[in-house]
């Protein structure tokens, strides 16, 4: 190992998966592994990467920039999430950018914030689901110091933290981690090569890992990115063995998953606490905008919403008017607006189901989110570009000609919010429906009656009578003749 004090011989273990050796060194001081070949590579778990995916490693105490900061446990029974991304939340694209925010969001009415990934990925911005070094958090957003401000500022707040992470694959560039040892296995994912999650010491990358995001950052909860495409013939699921080891830390530490529609493995067979739900949010979706291609086919009535509002065991579900993948995934990212907006909202926050708000939306954000990379790699960077407009060829109303250019700088700029928001009437109506959200009980709704031909859907929540009209006309009774008008 080469460090800032010399080179430090690593001697193999007996069990010959780690290497280890003692020398002079600490907090602040940068470090590379030197391989066989003769190549210096960061450390595969390094806790901070100043210089981005091909500087060295730094030597960091996580616990100790947290020292005195606790979890701020939120119940799932209160749980309102708020999913935000760091490099497009404020101007300054970083975790002390956030920081100035939080106020509003608890006032907003939201318990917990969402980050999308953290970890270390190639370039300056990205989504983050590329990433390369789990354990260290961005130095564009600020690193290790920033995110452990971050937290600590949350909670001062009464908010709590949830952290979106990636086990499914590793990133562009994760050559260098790849280096040393057999991370990955010749099966692809739809974003790279699968994690070899048969090699123990692979497994324990990924849950120690996940510990360490609460044991040394306070992290509330995680949210365990597309674990469908995790593989995985264990007696027990990694990602069993992840909730299972995490809850053994504070089993008041939630595990939230994102899993296709239909499988309920992560919340029957795993031990997760609720697992995103896409399907109240396609069913109101098409009905707003008349959308059936792709994923949206089968949807379209009425029905569509009644059913998944009569959902048993609602809180278990992640549900939405709108996050980052049905905003971003969409061929220029735009967004829901208006009357739209505030009826989607409506059945997602009056349901049930643990509900979601996607950053802007409180506000009715103009600016879309465009998918965006910065890949340094032309060859990576060339295919990132065909393969998103490769992606909406069947997708009728889109010329390649039209599709953002995913590297361009602009893509990421137009994806920032508007810092010139006021209280709006908009912003209101959503503090309303929070407010109102809170009184209700734990169940799903009851009294669901449709009216397909008038698209109408009528449905009780505890004491509230509500009304949600699908349709571009007013309607006779809507809004009801007494009680509170929300929009």
């Amino acid at each position: 190992m080469q460090t800032e004090r010399g080179l430090l011989e690593l001697d193999r273990q007996r069990d010959g998966g780690f290497f280890a050796g003692r020398g002079p060194g600490g907090v602040g001081d940068d470090y590379e592994f030197v391989l066989d070949d003769g190549e210096r590579r960061p450390d595969p778990c390094s806790r901070c990467q100043p210089g981005g995916l091909r500087g060295p490693s730094r030597i960091v105490a996580p616990a100790e920039l947290t020292a005195g900061t606790r979890r701020h446990p939120v119940a799932l029974s209160e749980l309102v999430i708020y999913e935000l991304h760091v490099g497009t939340f404020s101007e300054a694209g970083t975790f002390d950018g956030v920081i100035e925010r939080l106020p509003a969001l608890r006032e907003l009415g939201v318990t917990a914030v969402e980050l999308m990934p953290v970890a270390t990925f190639a370039g300056e911005h990205g989504w983050g689901y590329d990433g390369v070094y789990a354990y260290a958090p961005h130095p564009a957003y600020g690193g290790p110091a920033g995110l452990a401000r971050l937290v600590q500022a949350a909670h001062d707040n009464g908010l709590g933290v949830i952290l979106d992470v990636v086990y499914n694959h590793l990133g562009a560039g994760s050559d260098a981690v790849e280096a040393f040892g057999q991370y990955t296995t010749s099966a692809e994912t739809v974003w790279g090569r699968a994690m070899n999650f048969a090699e123990r010491g692979v497994r324990e990358w990924a849950i120690q890992n996940a510990e360490m995001w609460v044991q040394e950052y306070c992290i509330d909860g995680l949210r365990l990115d597309a674990v469908h495409a995790i593989v995985d013939d264990s007696g027990e699921h990694v990602m069993a063995e992840l909730a299972r080891r995490v809850k053994a830390l504070d089993s008041s530490v939630l595990v939230i998953s994102e899993m296709e529609i239909g499988d309920l493995s992560p919340i029957e067979l795993w031990g997760h606490d609720t697992q995103w739900e896409d399907s109240l949010h396609h069913a109101v979706h098409v009905l707003l905008t008349g959308e059936h291609e792709g994923y949206y086919a089968g949807y379209g009535k009425v029905e569509d919403v009644g059913r998944e509002l009569q959902r048993p065991e609602g809180r278990r579900f992640v549900v939405c008017a709108q996050n980052h993948d049905q905003v971003g995934n969409r061929a220029i990212g735009d967004r829901l607006r208006g009357r739209d907006l505030r009826l989607a909202a409506f059945c997602s926050i009056l349901s049930s189901g643990t509900p979601m708000l996607f950053q802007g939306e409180e506000y009715d954000e103009a600016r879309p989110f465009q998918y965006f990379t910065d890949h340094i790699d032309p060859e990576i960077a060339r295919k990132t570009r065909e393969g998103r407009r490769g992606e909406f060829a069947a997708f009728s109303g889109f010329a390649a000609e039209e599709i953002p250019d995913p590297q361009e700088p602009d893509t990421f700029l137009r994806s920032k919010l508007d810092p010139n928001q006021g209280d709006t009437d908009h912003m209101r109506y959503y503090r309303d429906l929070l407010e109102i959200r809170r009184g209700l009980p734990d169940e799903p709704a009851t009294g669901v009656h449709l009216d397909e031909d008038r698209r109408l859907l009528r449905f009780t929540r505890g004491p509230i009578n509500c009304v949600a009209n699908f349709s571009d006309r007013e309607q006779d009774g809507v809004p009801p003749r007494s009680g509170k008008v929300l929009s």
